[in-house]
């Protein structure tokens, strides 16, 4: 018995990684799945567009799937760029003789205006492949041109997505609307005569590979069993979580993150065990209860910078850290999103020094800060009472603005920086560091020197 679920992609190779084939493999790995894939096509392209293809001969493209399929089996798989008929040809009666779900992404002009498809190959798309899909998954200019209709709202895109199962024949058509204006992307999802509607909040930005991405996640998740709702919300999801995190490896567009729901799990697991070794060195610091602030002590830890976008990113004990009969005490737990004000102190700091992810707040005093410039420490501050009105006003920009300052103040990157307090605010000084060891080892040389 076979435990591995496998996935496959037959799309053309994307030189600048950030779609294709590329971003398909990354995609099936990140969703769980063994990625396998049959190249089309080779492209010179970049984010600026396609400069040049070569298309595979169609027997080519058979060949590998033939391969794959008489080796590891397949589960589920998508169509990305195919290039001409004969491609379309092969590809389709590979599926009649090996089925399985599969997603066609009808692939036909890139983001640049280049043709990726024939006037044949779209012919043998609409009449041959689509047919056989299981879903079909086209924005409003591919809808349009497989419909003849004009896509203007969510009302046009039903319509669409009926006349395409209707008149095609596939199982399920989703129709997307990224292109389409409004504060939210709204997919529409139309399978078993019932229309199903998917939104997310638009973000602003050019992104690369998004629909790659959407069309392989699909295929995973039909892979590992899920039914077609469940796998195109699990796909929208990753993908929402790949624009966020996008990766500005390009000049014109970033391109999708496709593996950050993966990495982002990977990283957390590494930074909770780090954390917990950090405690257990602050736990074994003596009279470290003293440096406690009133209202508690807390140790962050954010995500790598183009992970952290709000304290949501960054990694705190969850309830603070307090004092106790016999040293500190805490919950033992940690949490991303368990601090407000350090999280925010970080995030700003890295924003100067994106490799400094971590930080503790103390208990400030004259002989604290003295204590640390002795040690050698750079040490900044700001003034609370200087504070601008607008800053004053708006919430959560209070310890950003202050951090920013302080950073602008010193001639060198702080160590410390603390504030002496205002009216009903508590003095506090920061400690950063690349990681919470590092910072606690700072924080211990106030006791060993």
């Amino acid at each position: 018995m076979r435990h591995v679920r496998v996935a496959v992609t037959v799309a053309g190779s994307d030189s600048i990684g950030g779609a294709g084939i590329q971003a398909d493999l990354k995609t099936f790995a990140s969703s769980g799945v063994y990625g396998a894939a049959a190249v089309t096509a080779i492209t010179a392209q970049n984010t600026f567009g396609v400069t040049n293809s070569v298309i595979l001969p169609g027997r080519m493209v058979y060949d590998q799937l033939k391969a794959i399929a008489d080796d590891s089996g397949i589960d589920a798989g998508k169509t990305g760029m195919l290039g001409n008929e004969d491609v379309v040809e092969s590809v389709v009666k590979f599926i009649k003789e090996y089925e399985f779900s599969l997603v066609v992404d009808p692939v036909m002009i890139a983001k640049s205006g280049a043709r990726l498809l024939s006037d044949g190959g779209i012919e043998a798309l609409k009449n041959k492949l689509i047919p056989q899909a299981f879903c079909v998954t086209p924005n409003t200019e591919e809808v349009e041109i497989l419909t003849g209709m004009k896509i203007r709202d969510a009302d046009d895109m039903v319509v669409a997505g009926e006349k395409i199962v209707d008149e095609f024949g596939c199982a399920s058509a989703l129709v997307k609307g990224g292109h389409l204006k409004g504060k939210e992307v709204v997919d529409v999802l139309c399978y078993n005569g019932k229309v199903y509607e998917f939104k997310s909040e638009r973000k602003e930005g050019c992104f690369h590979g998004t629909g790659c991405m959407l069309s392989a996640g699909i295929a995973a998740n039909l892979a590992l069993g899920k039914n077609i709702l469940e796998a195109v919300e699990a796909a929208r999801n990753a993908v929402y979580e790949g624009i966020i995190y996008s990766v500005p490896a390009g000049r014109k567009c970033d391109s999708v993150n496709s593996i950050a729901v993966m990495e982002r799990r990977a990283l957390a697991y590494k930074m909770i065990q780090e954390m917990n070794n950090a405690i257990r060195k602050l736990e074994n610091l003596e009279g470290i209860e003293s440096l406690i602030p009133e209202v508690g002590m807390n140790l962050v830890y954010a995500m790598p910078f183009h992970y952290s976008k709000t304290p949501d990113d960054v990694l705190a004990v969850e309830g603070r850290i307090f004092r106790g009969k016999a040293g500190i005490v805490h919950s033992g737990r940690f949490e991303f999103g368990a601090s407000r004000h350090l999280a925010r102190a970080v995030l700003r700091y890295m924003m100067h020094y994106p490799d400094f992810r971590s930080a503790i707040n103390l208990r400030y005093s004259d002989e604290l800060v003295e204590k640390f410039s002795e040690t050698g420490f750079a040490v900044s501050f700001y003034d609370r009472r200087e504070e601008p009105e607008e800053i004053k006003r708006k919430e959560g920009a209070t310890i950003p603005w202050g951090i920013g300052n302080a950073i602008e103040k010193s001639e060198v990157r702080p160590d410390v920086i603390y504030h002496s307090g205002d009216y009903g605010k508590e003095p506090m000084a920061v400690v950063f560091g690349r990681n919470p060891s590092e910072v606690v080892e700072k924080v211990s040389r106030l006791f060993y020197g």
